[in-house]
């Protein structure tokens, strides 16, 4: 298979096979840093200026919380698309976000200045060098052979590889966070489900990672604060990093049985914690878990209007009933620009079942996030389109998200998670997680009742 030419502006390439070979040359590995920068985004800026070069991210450790502070304020709105002009700019969308359009005729998207403002931690870029040269793709695809904390394949030669670039991406290494979920009706009406998340990936443990975390990504709990009728459920997760061989470890803490149980459909199209159906449990952070039930093509690269630098969403002066309307959030505060996106399309395998027969994802080149995503169902109609509402915590050299929402276009229903407005905690960052935080007994000691 041909290698990528990273400044064409649009290529195909066939689905990877188990053959490929995922590692790269020294001499490509070396772009890294050069006319890449060392995650693997193409370091200049487009022919027309309105993608800038990026110049090493935005970072600012003196601030200690992100938000409430915006650096962007003084940005001025360059134009506003609408369900009356969004043929002029079909080509830098998604279809699903076209369809938005359509199914909502007061919907808008405000388009600002491109900012590349993602950065991430020095310390990551000789991790990021070694997997280019190492890391391999085994198991046909579903696992990582020579694989180091954080992005495999920062100079990607399939749709695959990608995939798991957007897995394995950083998020700090370790983090709690208290947040909401918002499954809301088509008017509006919604009853927040309140969260405490911890994610922590085995190298960032006190302890360092150890032979028992061989096959492990990350760990995650989460645990249901509110409301009354939820209260005290907890999730535990040991993310595998080869889901075939060795399928995901999970639990769950029922309040009401007041016992621990393993939870094995908490992964792929099973039901997504509290999100009265909204979600599947592989549509969290947009797409996560084991990728062997898709073929993943890559169809190629191109310049696209995505969620960028939301800062506004983060305010904690906005209380949720500003943000949340019926049918999609307030757009006053969501922020688009324009940036470079892979685009890569999964298409269901046959004898694979799952309610999403394709999705197409677009993922930002600066942050290996996927930022949109549009799921067709089972007859190959566009049923869902998934948003990432981006931002860098510059305070800890992390992108990650202000929050994530999935639309549904056909019941005009939809789910938000991450918001925190309304929370006096939102993360910590400065947390140190055992080993033994992650066990079973752990997750009883967390039941509430």
């Amino acid at each position: 298979m041909n290698k990528l030419i990273l400044k064409a502006s649009f290529f195909a390439l066939s689905v990877v096979s188990a053959s490929v070979i995922a590692k790269v040359s020294p001499e490509e590995a070396a772009r890294l840093g050069q006319d890449l920068t060392f995650i693997g985004a193409e370091k200049a800026g487009n022919a027309d200026g309105s993608i800038p070069a990026w110049t090493g991210g935005y970072s600012d450790h003196s601030v200690e919380e992100v938000r409430g502070t915006n650096p962007f304020a003084s940005d001025k709105i360059l134009f506003t698309i609408t369900a009356q002009n969004v043929a002029q700019y079909k080509d830098q969308l998604s279809p699903g976000q076209v369809a938005m359009f359509k199914k909502y005729p007061d919907y808008k998207m405000n388009v600002y200045p491109t900012h590349r403002s993602a950065t991430y931690p020095d310390k990551l870029m000789p991790v990021i060098q070694k997997n280019a040269k190492n890391t391999e793709l085994v198991a046909g695809g579903n696992g990582l052979e020579n694989f180091d904390t954080t992005i495999p394949f920062p100079i990607p030669q399939n749709g695959l590889e990608i995939i798991w670039n957007h897995i394995t991406r950083y998020r700090g290494g370790k983090v709690t966070r208290h947040v909401n979920q918002f499954p809301v009706l088509a008017n509006g009406d919604y009853v927040p489900v309140e969260l405490r998340e911890t994610l922590v990936f085995p190298e960032y443990l006190r302890s360092g990672r150890q032979a028992a975390d061989d096959n492990v990504l990350f760990y995650f709990m989460q645990e249901v604060l509110a409301p009354a009728r939820l209260t005290g459920t907890v999730l535990l997760v040991h993310e595998t990093i080869n889901q075939v061989k060795e399928a995901r470890r999970a639990w769950i803490y029922n309040a009401g049985q007041r016992r621990v149980r393993r939870a094995p459909n908490v992964a792929y199209d099973g039901p997504g914690t509290a999100s009265d159906g909204l979600r599947t449990s592989d549509n969290l952070d947009m797409f996560n878990g084991a990728p062997d039930k898709y073929n993943w093509k890559l169809v190629g690269k191109k310049e696209m209007y995505i969620p960028y630098n939301n800062y506004k969403m983060m305010d904690p002066k906005l209380s949720y009933d500003q943000i949340i309307n019926a049918g999609h959030m307030n757009p006053e505060y969501v922020r688009y620009e324009k940036h470079r996106v892979w685009v890569v399309e999964g298409t269901l395998k046959d004898g694979e079942r799952h309610i999403y027969s394709k999705r197409t994802l677009y993922v930002d080149e600066d942050t290996w996030t996927a930022s949109v995503i549009d799921h067709y169902d089972g007859r190959g109609d566009l049923w869902r389109v998934a948003e990432a509402y981006n931002v860098q915590f510059y305070n800890q050299d992390v992108p990650w998200m202000a929050a994530e929402a999935l639309y549904d276009l056909n019941s005009g229903r939809y789910l938000v998670l991450g918001l925190a407005n309304e929370e006096s905690e939102y993360i910590d960052w400065d947390i140190e997680p055992e080993r033994d935080d992650f066990t079973t007994n752990a997750l009883r000691r967390m039941g509430i009742r």
